[in-house]
């Protein structure tokens, strides 16, 4: 993706929601866009791993864990699974682990921050349905764009 999300709020202010500040960037890829599949999780990654495991098709995962810093929802093996299965990439609201790994993949993965511990596997959660977070809602279905500059969200395809 060659388009900035700075040039995106510019042409399309009233079509748009930004994502508060507050993602750090892992991925070995710095900028993406697609559209919207969402998970929502709690210290778990089972829906996490099921939904990477399919096709991408050029979509992005916005994975709702809540927010939570006590432990990772996404690793370097996830972001492999991804970029093997043709995701766009990954908006954590919570932790990853293996930031060097993370790094190396050619997969965008933005968070919240780090931390070692891995998730619980009890298989908890939701998946498809809107989340909000960053006060942006992420609906399953609409477009995300993003790079080093933020997150934006539109229901509609914009470039």
């Amino acid at each position: 993706m060659s388009i900035k999300t700075t040039d995106l709020c510019d042409q399309y202010a009233s079509r748009i929601q930004v994502a508060e500040p507050i993602f750090n960037d892992y991925g070995g890829a710095r900028t993406f866009g697609g559209k919207i599949a969402t998970v929502k999780v709690h210290e778990d990654n089972i829906l996490v791993h099921q939904a990477l495991q399919e096709p991408g098709a050029g979509r992005v995962l916005v994975v709702d864990g809540g927010g939570s810093l006590r432990c990772a929802v996404v690793g370097g093996g996830l972001a492999e699974m991804a970029h093997k299965n043709g995701w766009a990439g990954i908006l954590v609201y919570g932790c990853v682990r293996d930031s060097d790994e993370l790094a190396q993949v050619q997969v965008a993965v933005k968070a919240l921050g780090t931390n070692p511990l891995r998730p619980a596997k009890r298989g908890a959660g939701q998946r498809d349905l809107p989340v909000k977070f960053a006060g942006v809602t992420f609906t399953p279905g609409h477009y995300l764009y993003a790079d080093v500059d933020g997150v934006i969200v539109s229901e509609d395809e914009l470039a």
